[in-house]
């Protein structure tokens, strides 16, 4: 039986604008248009920031909800909401929108760290502890965002503490300014550190795009692209949509005999109940 490989994508991220590529989305309208290209193209989960309509990132549970509604009218693919869409945002409007809207799936970004080399992206253990109950009492998927091996030791501390509950679900974001730089040997190493029964994703940010897409498929991991994480398909070449990049991750998954996984398959996989 071949493996089903997982294909996540982050359609608009928190900071590219269209300066940085004419064909990121940013309105709700634009963003539910993409991403039913992309689920169409082999997308199984659509991980969702929000804009305010100064382009700026927004934790705002109205645009959260107005671009889930228009999805939901177009396909089933499964949502994973941001819960770090605003360096502002308060620990309160990190999670109003899962509460109320309660998506399968929300990320859960496991430590702080310094951010772009001039700010802080915070993360407090009272944070986390908050986090990981919301997600509990909701039936909310934890997606373990790792910037670097602290966090994965961060993970087993609130997996003992019962703050997660495993099967764990971890995605490796390599290439971030403060973070691991987005290569095969620190993908390989970060692997190594979780569990056995726990699933991973990986992605490199910009350059690391490629790269690590072709080593996780060869190492057995699931795949996120998008131009939240980079806005190119090639060298010097802007991607002409998000689909055009799921598009050939789902060639790449095909190539290294793999199938690409379902939406169905994806809930299997991650142990998600369909809401």
């Amino acid at each position: 039986m071949k493996k089903k490989t997982i294909i996540t994508v982050a359609t608009t991220g928190a900071w590219p604008t269209k300066e940085h590529n004419p064909n990121i989305p940013m309105t709700p309208m634009e963003i539910a248009d993409d991403v039913y290209k992309c689920w169409k193209a082999g997308a199984a989960i659509a991980h969702l920031h929000m804009r305010d309509d100064d382009g700026k990132g927004t934790m705002s549970v109205d645009k959260f909800e107005e671009t889930i509604q228009l999805i939901r009218e177009k396909c089933d693919i499964i949502i994973n909401c941001t819960t770090s869409g605003d360096l502002k945002a308060t620990n309160e409007t990190r999670q109003i929108h899962l509460k109320k809207l309660q998506p399968e799936m929300a990320s859960y970004d496991c430590g702080s760290m310094n951010w772009m080399h001039n700010t802080l992206f915070i993360n407090h253990p009272k944070f986390l502890e908050e986090l990981g109950q919301t997600m509990q009492a909701y039936n909310i998927k934890p997606e373990i965002e790792i910037f670097d091996a602290g966090m994965v030791y961060n993970s087993f501390h609130y997996l003992k503490k019962g703050t997660l509950k495993g099967p764990l679900h971890y995605q490796f974001v390599l290439g971030a300014a403060g973070g691991s730089a987005a290569t095969v040997e620190n993908l390989v190493y970060l692997k190594s550190l979780i569990p056995e029964e726990a699933t991973w994703s990986a992605l490199g940010i910009g350059k690391g795009h490629v790269p690590i897409m072709l080593a996780a498929v060869a190492m057995g991991g699931h795949l996120r692209v998008g131009m939240e994480d980079n806005v190119y398909f090639s060298p010097k070449v802007l991607a002409e949509s998000n689909a055009q990049l799921v598009t050939r991750a789902a060639d790449i998954v095909r190539i290294a005999g793999n199938e690409v996984a379902t939406v169905a398959d994806a809930r299997e996989i991650l142990t998600l109940k369909n809401k």
